[in-house]
């Protein structure tokens, strides 16, 4: 799909940079916190140590087409250093930083890393621990100098000394820098970006700066961003999601860019900044509801009257102010009380008293949860992209949110329905392939560049609102011929707060069951309040009057879905609560946190078949992976429990 690139000499982001320096020079583009002290730049001091940085890595021998792996957590200067790459014709291949070794192993060796641009000891002894298996890596770069004195610095450098490097050799360098970066085209490739590897190893996707550009543009002037916008980058950088809004429209529109000083003061990072522009995946709202609740638990009776009746408001008229829908006086005075008392202080203790426009996506979202959000008056809407898109493919135009459809195509965005009912998609910013993949590519993207989701939906009649009702190959039948979707019952159940993560079994069978993870922290405090004591996960998951909680949920669940003629065949008859977390580490997720199915059903076969056989409980031996790598067993004995299912309402109307 061809698209002229825009005001003629902006084909790639250090373009957009120098664009920036000169037009946004005094605004402030990045943020960071740093022993509790926010430090500031410029769009034009960003230019600057950009430069500088490139001029180091050409310094270094950095060669066009050469592959540079950034490895840590968000941070200005690893921002930086994907630019000063970009600059000098070479790719950044952004990593998760919480990967083990192994995993890191496979993209190194796979795009053939020459540099590793680590953000601290832990993971520069990562690439150091695989470098036997992947001879590629020539040099490591480091920007924490902590714990780093003692180590080989033959093939090592200081992420400032390659500054230091760079500004000494300007002259030396400065002409082969301007000459690398006006050789950079709309189809120079601007990153590449791993895939999760839900069922099998990451894929490489290919992302050119057209790509990139051209999806930035239309999504930024859809949601109508602006350079006054903040946004907090605090998602994983090697996340499509991260580098479309950190980089890609941050660039495009020289907003800023803040970066928490580390996960665990995120959410206090995120109340100072009180950014305008927020991103975040399910998990993240789902988590922020829970600790509201656990908040109003531990509440006094007075204050707990007082949110319970405003929040109440807030749900029967809140969207509608918020889409700017008639809504009576009354109502809307009771709600403007409700902002003074409840609200107001709610927003700002989240952190989202200013946000403007809010996403979510990865995931669906249960609808109770997505609504709580914008009775609150947030703007949160929602997204449907993939890696291979360059994150947009939907989004849902203001006025026109709702929680079951993930809106309409995004400008510039084309959307088909196969028949069998797979969501194909073609656009600008359509990848351009996988890299070493090409049976893949073929596969994934035809001819003509439409792409296939490996999502099932349908577009609503009417009001061109698409729906995704699951992933393609996880929808199925029941042994009875209805439908199958259990994403759609996992959603719900984790509205509650109690519950953090569920599987739903059966695909061909003639009911459905499920595996349920407990929130720790929530179940904690409930058990705090009501007397019970334990000492582990396990003790606490399989605690009988937890296990009667989790019933109550799911029965609640099933009379909900039971409303759905659709999908009413998806009530879950029985379940047990797992008595470990699903992991990354131990292969049951991704590291966006997507439940790997095919691996739990292998994983878990006993526990699956005690479901489906009657049992009323099962001993089981699962092998876990400790914090610091070593392998050991847990062992249990869960108890399976029968939750009561509700006849459909189109079964008890025939009736």
């Amino acid at each position: 799909m061809s698209t002229t690139a825009p005001q003629g000499a902006l084909q790639s982001v250090p373009a957009l940079l120098a664009r920036n320096a000169a037009q946004f020079g005094t605004q402030t583009a990045y943020r960071e916190k740093e022993f509790g002290i926010w430090q500031s730049w410029t769009w034009k001091q960003v230019s600057e140590e950009v430069e500088a940085l490139a001029l180091g890595f050409l310094s270094l021998g950095m060669a066009r087409g050469d592959y540079v792996a950034i490895i840590g957590r968000n941070r200005p200067a690893l921002y930086w250093a994907m630019v000063a790459a970009q600059s000098v014709g070479a790719i950044p291949v952004p990593l998760y930083q919480d990967a083990v070794a192994e995993e890191m192993a496979y993209v190194l060796d796979h795009c053939g890393a020459r540099f590793a641009i680590c953000g601290d000891q832990e993971q520069v002894d990562k690439v150091i621990e695989v470098q036997g298996k992947v001879a590629s890596i020539e040099q490591i770069i480091y920007l924490d100098k902590r714990g780093m004195r003692k180590y080989d610095h033959s093939r090592m450098n200081w992420l400032m000394d390659v500054q230091s490097e760079g500004r000494a050799a300007h002259q030396r360098f400065e002409g082969e820098l301007k000459q690398r970066r006006d050789a950079l085209t709309y189809d120079s490739t601007c990153v590449m970006l791993y895939t999760s590897g839900t069922t099998g190893k990451p894929k490489g996707v290919v992302l050119s700066n057209r790509n990139i550009i051209e999806t930035s543009k239309a999504s930024s002037e859809f949601d109508k961003l602006r350079s006054s916008d903040e946004i907090l980058a605090y998602l994983p950088m090697a996340w499509v999601g991260d580098f479309i809004f950190s980089v890609g429209q941050a660039y495009w529109t020289g907003f800023c860019v803040n970066c928490p000083e580390s996960a665990s003061t995120m959410m206090t990072d995120l109340r100072e900044i009180g950014p305008t522009y927020y991103f975040a995946p399910p998990r993240i709202f789902e988590t922020m509801l829970t600790s509201v609740m656990i908040r109003m638990e531990d509440a006094g009776r007075a204050k707990k009257r007082l949110f319970d009746k405003y929040m109440a408001v807030a749900r029967r008229v809140g969207p509608a102010i918020l889409d700017g829908k008639p809504v009576s006086a009354l109502d809307r005075a009771q709600y403007a009380l409700g902002e003074l008392l409840v609200y107001g202080p709610l927003k700002n203790t989240l952190g989202l008293s200013r946000v403007r426009v809010a996403y979510t996506a990865g995931e669906a979202i249960g609808p109770e949860i997505f609504e709580f959000y914008r009775s609150l008056g947030i703007n949160l809407k929602q997204l449907y992209g993939q890696t291979e898109a360059s994150v947009f493919i939907t989004q849902q135009p203001d006025g026109e949110v709702r929680s079951d459809t993930v809106g309409v195509p995004s400008p510039g965005v084309e959307v088909r329905i196969a028949e069998n009912g797979e969501v194909f998609y073609r656009s600008a910013g359509v990848f351009v392939e996988y890299y070493k993949n090409a049976e893949s590519t073929a596969s994934t993207k035809d001819a003509e560049g439409w792409v296939a989701t490996g999502d099932a939906g349908f577009f609503e009649p009417g009001t061109g609102h698409l729906r995704i009702i699951d992933r393609a190959k996880d929808v199925g039948k029941m042994a009875d011929g209805s439908l199958f979707a259990p994403k759609y019952v996992e959603n719900k159940l984790k509205f509650y707060p109690n519950i953090l993560e569920v599987v739903v079994f059966g695909n061909g069978r003639d009911k459905c069951t499920a595996f349920i993870n407990i929130d720790l922290s929530a179940v904690g405090n409930w058990a705090e309040r009501n007397n019970i004591a334990y000492s582990s996960y396990q003790e606490l998951a399989g605690h009988p009057k937890v296990l009667e909680m989790i019933q109550g949920h799911v029965e609640e669940t099933n009379a909900s879905i039971a409303q759905d003629e659709m999908l009413s065949g998806c009530q879950v008859h029985r379940f047990l609560v797992l008595h470990k977390e699903l992991d990354a580490d131990d292969g049951e997720m991704t590291r966006t946190r997507k439940v790997r199915r095919r691996i739990i059903e292998e994983k878990f076969a006993d526990l699956i078949a005690a479901l489906y056989d009657g049992s009323s409980s099962v001993y089981t031996e699962t092998e876990v992976t400790y914090e610091d790598g070593r392998k050991g067993k847990i062992k249990a004995t869960l108890e399976l429990r029968d939750a009561k299912v509700v006849p459909s309402a189109a079964r008890l109307a025939a009736q």
